[in-house]
């Protein structure tokens, strides 16, 4: 068998091979005697079926399989003429040439990555300065105000007055569809905060104004993408009916609520509560200055230092998400000219490869620099955050992991968090935490 191995970069290799037609039969014969051993075949007894028999019946998927075991050979000694060990290989290598020819032989190229080796050098002088952000009185003072108010009790209004925003009008509904009532349309004696658009958009809108005691049909159209199919985009009509008109209470903030906000504090006071919600919105701050300013900054800066090759597989992935994303956003003529004109698809690609290309190498980076700093993200750690994200915003948190997994998100979220917690690492180094 003709075979040559060459590294064309650091990341990526290429593989030239003829197979051989003998090659192809002796490897057919041994897959039709294993298969002869333990096939089921009517008129003969386990173990007794003949090889002409087995190849005569499945002849072309074993042609298939003896082809794809060649293949896996000429992979396996590519794989030690490169000295590349297997756990440093990224993606599936590519089969880029296949070419049967008429003397039945099969003319092979095969395209491999790997995992580039980073010089990362002096790292952490690329980091950039960090200020120390700083948090005013004011500040404190209105997130302590915002709580307050959230925990003030609910009052009935001392004089009756139609309802406006930012009322809680206590309500009865029943909504209707064509005519018929449908199910969770009604509830009796609802708490609804106008203008927190919890309802279907215009429903709040049409409560304003309401009085006391006074019924009204409200007509809106659910959203498109509504969870209920039936749902989904239809017109309603609800029946509504105000019984009261609830505001909130003026917040009291004294010592006693303090002690309702730090639970874990028996001796909780004013300024105990307005210390720890400075140290909150300093680390909010913190936070956000963190991952929308130094972090980009941090990881341009080393896209740009660091010099070293990509793997082509795991850079054409990017690229077709990239391009797969603007097609998405695309109006239907422009997809069509797309289809009609290969060139412009290119010239999509082309622009698109730059920025591709850095992306794929900050991933490689934070691979490295994690491996450096020895930093870890467990699967428990995606998992509980999975979770806890999805309690945050209400949703259920084995639904959100299976669509992730399906979706095959995993690896992207992992990285995310591998990419948070070690550049937050250098940086909170840096500023001397």
């Amino acid at each position: 068998m003709k075979f040559t191995a060459k590294k064309t970069d650091e990341a990526n290799a290429v593989v030239t091979a003829t197979i051989q037609a003998d090659a192809i039969a002796k490897s057919l014969d041994k897959i039709a005697k294993q298969a002869a051993k333990t096939m089921d075949v009517q008129g003969f007894r386990k173990g007794k079926v003949p090889v002409s028999v087995i190849k005569q019946r499945y002849g072309a998927k074993m042609q298939e399989d003896a082809q794809s075991e060649t293949l896996r050979d000429i992979y396996a000694q590519a794989l030690a003429k490169l000295k590349i060990d297997n756990s440093n290989i990224v993606g599936e290598p590519a089969v880029v040439k296949f070419d049967k020819k008429e003397d039945g032989s099969i003319d092979v190229e095969l395209k491999i990555s790997s995992k580039p080796e980073i010089d990362l050098g002096d790292y952490k002088a690329l980091l950039p300065e960090i200020k120390t952000k700083k948090v005013t009185v004011k500040e404190v003072d209105a997130r302590i105000d915002e709580m307050a108010s959230s925990q003030a009790p609910l009052q009935k209004i001392k004089r009756k007055r139609a309802v406006k925003d930012g009322d809680y009008a206590i309500i009865d509904f029943e909504g209707f569809k064509d005519g018929e009532s449908f199910a969770g349309g009604k509830a009796e004696g609802h708490s609804l905060q106008i203008g927190s658009n919890s309802f279907i958009p215009g429903f709040e809108d049409q409560v304003i104004g309401m009085k006391y005691e006074e019924e009204k049909e409200i007509n809106v159209t659910f959203p498109k993408e509504y969870q209920s199919e039936d749902l989904a985009g239809a017109e309603v009509m609800f029946k509504v009916k105000l019984h009261e008109i609830q505001e909130k209470g003026t917040p009291v903030i004294d010592d006693d609520f303090a002690k309702k906000i730090l639970t874990d504090e028996k001796e909780a006071t004013v300024d105990m509560l307005k210390t720890k919600v400075k140290e909150q919105i300093k680390s909010e701050k913190t936070n956000s200055y963190y991952n929308d300013e130094l972090k980009p900054a941090y990881l341009e800066a080393l896209v740009k230092a660091l010099d070293f090759a990509v793997p082509q597989s795991i850079l054409e992935q990017e690229l077709n998400h990239t391009l797969n994303n603007e097609i998405k956003g695309m109006k239907e003529e422009e997809i069509k000219k797309l289809q009609k004109d290969s060139k412009k698809v290119e010239e999509m690609r082309a622009k698109a490869e730059p920025q591709a290309k850095e992306s794929v190498k900050a991933t490689f980076i934070i691979d490295a620099l994690a491996k450096k700093e020895k930093i870890e993200v467990t699967d428990q750690e995606v998992t509980q955050t999975i979770y806890y994200e999805a309690m945050m915003t209400g949703q259920d948190g084995k639904t959100i992991m299976k669509q992730y997994e399906e979706a095959g998100y995993m690896p992207a979220i992992k990285m995310s968090m591998m990419e948070q917690k070690v550049v937050n690492k250098l940086l909170d180094e840096k500023a001397g935490k």
